[in-house]
């Protein structure tokens, strides 16, 4: 049986046609983007093309803000989270659910010292906005991961972005949207955030590539000085076959999005269909309205989750799983806590991408319901 992957939360396959262009970039603009010479202007021209397709991608179109190009969301997340509290002092309001690359970086701001306030989510895994204006009344920097990469659940951005305004309108705002960028709309001068951070492994792009996403007039301190690229941002040599290929697999993934989300959403109701016609017996973790349509997360009760992800590997079949207790390998997950996701209960997370296909789901489905029959306690 050829292994069947549903792990595109964690990494997408990198698409046909941006290694195609990313060759092209490789083979025909190897000079320096910097360098003032014909195969610098090369270089410097297949940049600027993927910055054009990027902003478009976030619906910039009329120049609310510029893209700094990054090696990835966890880059883009730390220039955008150090380099806004490193010249705004008070505290950092985040939510309790953000990915490390949020939650570690600011834990550890001036050494460990800055308060940091973290704003648990409801029993749905959602973020209540008034909540967070209220923990963001006085915070320099304020942090809201998108979509939720456990769970898929899917914030209200806006909304905590416009009740942090009201109550603290010199607050810089930064929104992680690797799990969401690509799978859900976003608009980025619509959402009111300072910066929005990008992942290009999530979008059937290269690993090693992200973006951020910072609006116009926005004053960050860089993470490291160098050469003075990127308007001194970014020091170093710019990646073109990088910035290429993320700006190409940005402007496929938003305008897939409408067939993807129907076909994500058929994908997933197929598995419950299936596991329930196998007396399975599964909770959903998020209700369709309020994850996002890539991500189906799964409960299994009695069932240990590593003990699950283990065996459907060995079956070829690869997932990510996840308890709010801790396994032997793994720590527990405050997430599923926050959600009071049992114990005893072991998650699934199925997660689809451009390419997974219905026969696949369908033979992944009885793979998951036999092992977690065999597993359950």
């Amino acid at each position: 049986m050829t292994p069947i992957y549903l792990d595109n939360a964690a990494s997408t396959r990198v698409s046909d046609e941006v290694i195609a262009l990313m060759t092209e970039v490789m083979r025909s603009a190897w000079g320096n983007p910097s360098a003032q010479h014909p195969q610098g202007a090369a270089a410097r021209a297949y940049i600027e093309h993927a910055r054009g397709r990027m902003l478009g991608a976030l619906g910039d179109r009329a120049g609310a803000g510029d893209i700094v190009w990054t090696s990835g969301c966890t880059e883009a997340d730390a220039l955008a989270v150090l380099g806004a509290a490193r010249t705004r002092p008070g505290p950092v309001a985040i939510t309790g659910i953000e990915h490390p690359a949020v939650a570690a970086t600011v834990a550890r701001l001036d050494g460990g010292a800055r308060d940091v306030v973290q704003v648990a989510p409801d029993a749905s895994g959602v973020i209540d906005p008034e909540a967070f204006a209220e923990a963001a009344a006085n915070a320099g920097v304020a942090a809201v991961v998108m979509v939720q990469n456990e769970l898929g659940v899917v914030q209200p951005i806006a909304a905590i972005v416009a009740a942090v305004r009201r109550r603290n309108p010199a607050c810089f705002i930064h929104v992680d949207a690797a799990q969401a960028f690509g799978k859900v709309p976003v608009d980025a001068p619509a959402l009111g955030a300072d910066s929005i951070a990008i992942a290009g492994h999530k979008l059937h792009g290269p690993k090693g590539t992200g973006a951020l996403w910072l609006r116009a007039g926005v004053a960050l301190e860089p993470l490291w000085v160098g050469g003075g690229q990127q308007k001194g941002l970014r020091g170093g040599t710019q990646d073109a076959p990088g910035a290429a290929g993320l700006g190409l697999a940005a402007e496929r993934a938003v305008a897939a999005l409408p067939s993807a989300r129907a076909k994500w959403l058929e994908l997933a109701a197929g598995v419950e269909e299936r596991l329930a016609a196998r007396g399975v017996a599964f909770r959903r973790l998020v209700p369709d309205q309020r994850r996002a349509p890539h991500i189906l997360a799964l409960g299994f009760p009695g069932v240990p989750a590593s003990a699950l992800r283990t065996v459907l590997a060995s079956r070829g079949v690869y997932i990510a799983t996840g308890s709010a207790c801790a396994d032997r390998d793994a720590k527990p997950s405050t997430v599923l806590a926050a959600i009071n996701l049992p114990s005893d209960t072991g998650m699934c997370r199925l997660s689809f991408g451009h390419d997974t296909t219905a026969d696949e789901v369908a033979q992944a489905t009885e793979l998951v319901a036999t092992a977690a029959t065999e597993l359950a306690r």
